[in-house]
């Protein structure tokens, strides 16, 4: 019985301390260090240190405690002084009337502790704290005990005064004269044991001692030790030691109320170690050379299954979850990296700009809101290496939403804000020999989410990877480079600072260049400076200069000896490439050359994991880049991973380097951040980060220091911080700077094609390169051709980024069995939203090119063509290229005569050079075109690689031109007296008018007028209770919702068309309407075709006044929509293609032959629009498998499309709705458009911009004429 109530007790007791100590981290609000002033407060106005105001105003401050430093005089004084000595006298060997001469910086005469005991006396709250200094032997320092003793004790104060000091003969003999006294050991060199041991009541140590002996705050807790620390000053060593655990905190500062770190703007990092190139060390130059960090022992990959907890709200629960005793069995798993609302934890939201909590909560920085503050728990377990004893370790957070607070076996470690750079803790001091814990807590909203309010889902977790790695307690911290090109461009130094983590007489760093052929061309040690830093530079002859187009790497191999030794302790790998970038008239200047911008911005998103992108999913987006002639990312709107950087690097891809600030949903007015000093700091961390991180990667070749976050002070310092730091000298941008002073480019977003050309033809003072243009959202990017007739025009406008990449989609899971690309408002019904406003991608989620990613490929291309005498085989090939000539490319070619190749030839020894042109004979004449005069010829022209280069393999076609050779004549109308055929009528039927010619048999309704019933040989073309009808309407595009076309265009909808009845004659039958609303006739007139079929001239007549008719709107499209039945289901055409096109976006589908599949026809963009056109029609055809159908036909160019879908299945309706192409399920027909012309689609912007006005189709008169036939064995 004693033995099991033993065990119960020893159980219970565990568990009460256990309890007792996991509750010690969290109660940083409700149970908050005692705060003790260091000599007084004397920081307060009008008094000075160790001085009876300061003590006063202690008191009055309502401080735990007023910390004094006292000397015992010569004549028996007790004054308060901190210095030993005063006016060349030490104080212990003066009398205190030799002193008293003395005055305070305030004008105070020098105190009496007798002065100051009577304030400490007269108060209730505030305890003395008194610091006996050394004195001279220990005879003084026993006298010194003693006199101060007696005078607490005559003061009536000894449970209001506590003893320190930094001797342990005045420890001990305070200890020894009174027991009771509570007594603190300053010197730092002994645990909280020893402390105990020897009689002390508290541990009082430097916060640095603290901090390389984390593990003594809890143990002296446990043992009944108090706490404190001193001197804290720093807003974030007053959070660490809260979270520690300490008792007090001693500080000059002690008005400093610390609140939650998560809603301070100022302190945005704990303990995080300083920022530095986003390098790997390693312990050999082979392992270097290899550059595969997980082959060095000294790093461990901690990416995997995490133990993890989740509440709802902030503080919801878990207290003591850092705890190596807390339970974790019932927690659930998560993949790191991961994060939450892909894995069941919250769902995704997302918004344009403003905060997350916009339909719930008022914004009010920097306070967040507790509710709906979803919080993540984790904790992980991992081995320390043996072999990592002795170095320092540290663990890296890549990316972490929105911040982070960390422990490591129960001590609190560190805390870290901003979302997209990564923090690094030097856990070395909280580590112990084996298995080791991490938690950590992850807050979906911190102050810190007002300045990351982006366009783009807003997720919650671990968006990049976590290791750990080991150093040698001295090592290379960071390193600068500098490569400078002479002013010819030909040869080339390097610069090189090297800085070490701590001072080091006996270690030496060394340089080694190897040049991209792997060839060393040296090593050299470096000269030692100031502030550990070492530097020198390599001299380089004949440089490969890196551009995009020839992205050329010397490796940079730095190492670290012990001079003591000869050993060498670690090495560092580094691929650097040789590019001078500046701004010279204007113009931006890579390497000399003003090169053009033809960019992108870039989102890091996978439709799978989110923010999570791998290293093959970065891989593919550059190579798509490669292959749509992209060079350009701006990584919007934050730093990316380093690995994005190194590819860009490696593979060739400029890149403007955007810092984490977009303060979007307080606008750019009073409230903007940009103005406000609390957030100063935050501004200057995250941009002062991303360069010390980004520094050396030859790819980054402009700063931008933020988007969409107003304009301010904030950004005045940036900009400054930026250029000093900066020793290439990059240019710096911004595009809501208000002054150009701070943004060396002018970079707009969504400047229209005037707006461009008057800024301009205005004496430009910057180049122009707009941050965002071409919103390429849904069905879009019409019109991309006038801003490359323009940026080829003016040499000041040098391109711009599109907005964006990749439609920002994720996978979301239909319990049918297939999947939709989710977007805003798809999770739940309550979150703000702005539905697919992120869709705005040239490339869908899955990297699938969307139908405009064509128009960009071939308006970004390098290669270009012009006729110099097409007819007789002479074209000229102009190189677009900066930096190479084409010898990488081939030409191929063909003549193809009513889409039909009828001659070829290739070409494989183009040597063009950068910026010109070279006029190329393909060797045909115009004599071999006199076989085709009856047929229009064009020629096609095609660059392919030669080569596999940069993630492109070989034959892949990089640029393309098609160039008109012959056209042949009109075809002759019939003359007048020409016999037409004509229709044999029947009028016998009250319901129809029937009409016949040859084996076409036509119906009209009499009660509409419309064609009701077509056939040829007896076949049925429409589907049943399907009809030819006019049409003006498309579904919305999303260019066309945000202009709201959708409700400004409604009368084209479906007009009322009152019918007026037939006008017949033999060969005319003649239908008429009044479509009163739009003040408008519209005749529709049927023939019987020359060659057969039913001939259709469709003619609108304006009838409005001018002043009425500027009230009534443009129309989509004008011509005519019927159904057929889904047999038909083939096309052959010739026309512009093979994808589908409109008036202005074109250039990209040639005139050509093609052959498809109705099925094919349909794009399904992410929400369902408008698709599937072709426009440039000749002749189009549908099909059914036996190779019979329909014919089109018409005199002039006209557009059509063929879906197994309706108008009205792809028309959300007044209002967009949440409706997703891959729901939708073919039906059960083809439906057929017949336009003359449909209104182009933009791509100015997705808020009201509407196409250029060549491509609108405003109120007006219109014609148009169409021929349906039948056609038969067009397999």
């Amino acid at each position: 019985m004693d033995v099991q109530f033993t065990k119960l007790y020893n159980m219970l007791r565990y568990l009460f301390v256990s309890i007792i100590l996991s509750l010690i981290p969290s109660l940083s609000l409700w149970s908050q260090p005692g705060i003790i002033a260091h000599r007084g407060f004397w920081r307060a106005e009008g008094s000075a240190q160790n001085s009876r105001s300061s003590v006063q105003n202690a008191v009055d401050a309502r401080c735990y405690g007023a910390e004094i430093d006292v000397y015992l005089t010569t004549d028996g004084k007790v004054v308060l002084v901190h210095d030993p000595v005063l006016n060349g006298a030490r104080v212990d060997a003066s009398s205190y009337r030799e002193l008293s001469g003395h005055l305070l910086s305030n004008g105070e005469t020098l105190p009496l502790l007798d002065e100051i005991l009577p304030i400490i006396a007269a108060s209730d709250h505030t305890r003395l704290i008194i610091e006996i200094k050394s004195h001279r032997n220990q005879d003084t320092e026993k006298a010194a005990v003693a006199r101060i003793l007696e005078l607490v004790s005559q003061a009536g104060v000894r449970n209001k005064v506590e003893y320190i000091s930094f001797s342990f003969h005045i420890c001990e003999t305070l200890i020894h004269s009174d027991p009771e006294a509570r007594v603190a050991y300053l010197g730092g060199n002994l645990s909280p044991d020893q402390l105990k041991e020897k009689g002390y009541t508290g541990l009082d140590y430097n916060m640095r001692v603290l901090k390389a002996h984390p593990q003594w705050i809890p143990r002296a807790r446990e043992l009944g030790l108090d706490v404190n620390v001193w001197t804290v000053n720093r807003p974030e060593d007053f959070h660490y030691f809260i979270q520690s655990g300490v008792d007090f905190i001693t500080t000059d500062y002690p008005l400093y109320k610390a609140g939650e770190v998560w809603q301070d703007p100022e302190v945005n990092q704990i303990n995080r170690v300083p920022m530095r190139t986003s390098y790997h060390a390693y312990e050999s130059r082979s392992l270097a050379l290899d550059g595969k960090r997980e082959s060095s022992r000294y790093f461990k990959d901690l990416n995997g299954l995490w133990k993890f907890a989740w509440t709802h709200d902030a503080n919801g629960g878990y207290t003591g979850f850092e705890q190596s005793c807390y339970d974790d069995r019932s927690w659930e798993i998560i993949p790191v990296p991961g994060l939450w609302e892909l894995n069941g934890y919250g769902h995704p939201l997302y918004l344009n700009f403003n905060y997350a909590w916009y339909n719930q909560y008022r914004s009010a920085p920097p306070v967040v809101p507790l509710e709906n503050n979803h919080t993540g728990y984790y904790r992980h377990n991992f081995s320390l290496p043996e072999e990592w004893n002795g170095r320092q370790v540290f663990i890296h957070f890549g990316s972490v939403t929105s911040n982070m607070s960390l422990w490591v076996n129960g001590m609190f470690a560190g805390y870290s804000e901003d979302s997209k750079l990564e923090a690094e803790f030097d856990i070395t001091p909280f580590l112990r020999p084996g298995d080791n814990l991490i938690a950590l807590k992850v807050n979906r909203w911190c102050d810190g989410t007002y300045l990351e309010d982006q366009d783009f889902w807003r997720l919650s977790g671990m968006g990049r990877e976590v290791f750990l790695y080991a150093r040698e307690k001295t090592h290379m911290h960071d390193f600068i480079l500098h490569p400078v090109l002479d002013d010819n461009y030909r040869n080339g130094t390097l610069g090189m600072s090297v800085t070490l983590n701590s001072p080091s007489a006996g270690t030496r760093v060394r340089a080694e260049l190897i040049d991209p052929q792997g060839v060393s061309l040296g090593q050299k040690t470096l000269s030692s400076g100031e502030s550990n830093t070492y530097t020198g530079s390599f001299t380089v002859k004949n440089t490969k200069n890196w551009s995009a187009e020839l992205p050329h790497l010397y490796t940079l191999l730095l190492s670290l000896d012990d001079t003591e030794t000869g050993k060498e302790t670690e090495f560092i790998p580094w691929k650097v490439g040789f590019r001078s970038v500046e701004i010279k008239n204007a113009q931006l200047l890579v390497n000399g050359k003003p090169i053009l911008i033809k960019g992108v911005n870039r989102h890091e998103m996978d439709p799978a994991t989110g923010y999570v992108v791998s290293e093959e999913r970065m891989i593919q987006d550059i190579a798509l880049m490669k292959r749509f002639n992209i060079n350009a990312v701006r990584t919007s709107h934050y730093p990316n991973s380093p690995l994005w950087y190194r590819l860009c690097d490696q593979y060739g891809i400029y890149v403007v380097d955007e810092a984490n600030i977009e303060s979007h949903g307080m606008g750019y007015g009073e409230r903007t951040l940009a103005a406000r000093t609390d957030y100063q700091r935050a501004h200057a961390e995250r941009m002062e980060r991303m360069y010390l991180r980004d520094k050396n990667h030859t790819s980054v070749i402009i700063w931008s220091m933020g988007n969409e976050a107003g304009d301010g002070e904030n950004f005045t310092m940036g900009y400054d911080l930026l250029r000093k730091a900066d020793i290439q000298k990059r240019p710096i941008q911004y595009e809501r700077a208000t002054r150009p002073e701070i943004s060396d480019i002018f970079a707009p977003m969504y400047m229209g094609y005037e707006s461009c050309i008057r800024y301009l033809e205005n004496n430009p003072q910057r180049p122009l390169i707009q941050c965002e243009y071409a919103h390429a959202m849904g069905n879009s990017m019409g019109g991309f051709d006038y801003y490359w007739e323009i940026i080829r025009k003016y040499p000041q406008y040098q391109g711009g980024f599109i907005w964006d990449f990749v439609d920002q989609a994720l996978f979301l899971d239909r319990k049918e069995g297939h999947y939709v690309y989710a977007y805003g408002g798809d999770f739940n019904p309550y979150d703000a939203s702005d539905q697919n406003f992120n869709n705005n991608g040239l490339f869908s989620p899955a990297r699938v090119p969307n139908p405009h990613a064509y128009e960009v490929g071939y308006h970004y291309q390098n290669v270009w063509v012009q006729d110099v005498d097409v007819a007789n085989g002479r074209i000229g090939v102009m190189n677009e290229y900066f930096f190479r000539d084409l010898s990488h490319l081939s030409l191929e070619w063909e003549l193809v005569a009513n889409g039909v190749a009828v001659k070829k030839g290739y070409a494989d020894d183009l040597k063009t050079p950068p910026g010109e042109t070279s006029v190329v004979d393909l060797g045909y004449r115009k004599t071999f075109l006199s076989s085709y005069s009856d047929q229009e010829v064009f020629l096609n022209v095609y660059f392919s690689t030669l080569q596999a280069e940069a993630l492109l393999p070989a034959g892949i076609v990089l640029a393309r031109a098609q160039l008109p050779v012959h056209s042949p004549e009109p075809a002759k109308r019939p003359e007048e007296g020409q016999e037409v055929q004509s229709f044999t009528m029947e009028h016998n039927d009250r319901n129809w008018l029937i009409a016949r010619s040859g084996n076409m048999r036509v119906e009209f309704s009499r009660r509409d007028g419309f064609v009701s019933h077509l056939s040829f040989s007896g076949i049925s073309i429409l589907d049943e209770n399907s009809r030819i009808t006019p049409n003006f309407w498309r579904a919305p595009t999303d260019n066309d919702f945000g202009a709201l076309l959708q409700l400004k265009y409604v009368a084209w909808r479906d007009p009322v068309m009152e019918f007026k009845g037939f006008e017949t004659t033999d060969d005319a039958i003649t239908a008429v309407y009044d479509l009163p609303q739009l003040k408008s006739r519209l005749t529709m007139t049927y023939r019987t075709a020359p060659q057969g079929g039913l001939q259709v001239t469709q003619e609108l007549e304006a009838l409005a006044t001018a002043e009425e008719a500027g009230k009534i709107p443009p129309m989509f499209r004008f011509g005519v929509r019927f159904i057929t039945p889904k047999k038909y289901n083939r096309l052959i055409y010739y026309g512009r293609g093979p994808g589908e096109n409109y008036p202005d976006r074109s250039a990209a589908a040639f005139t050509g032959l093609y052959r498809q599949s109705v099925s094919e026809q349909f794009y399904p963009y992410i929400r369902p629009q408008e698709n599937g056109t072709r426009t440039g029609l000749r002749w189009w055809e549908l099909l059914d498998h036996t190779g019979s159908g329909i014919r089109v036909d018409s005199d002039s160019l006209f557009s059509a499309s063929a879906l197994h879908y309706s108008i009205e299945s792809l028309d959300s309706g007044p209002a967009k709705r949440n409706l997703h192409s891959h729901d939708l399920k073919e039906e059960n027909f083809t439906q057929c458009c017949i336009d003359l012309r449909q209104m182009g689609l933009g791509c100015v912007n997705t808020w009201g911009a509407l196409p250029r006005p060549v491509y609108m189709l405003p109120y007006g008169n219109y014609a148009f004429t169409f021929t349906i036939s039948e056609t038969k064995n067009n397999y």
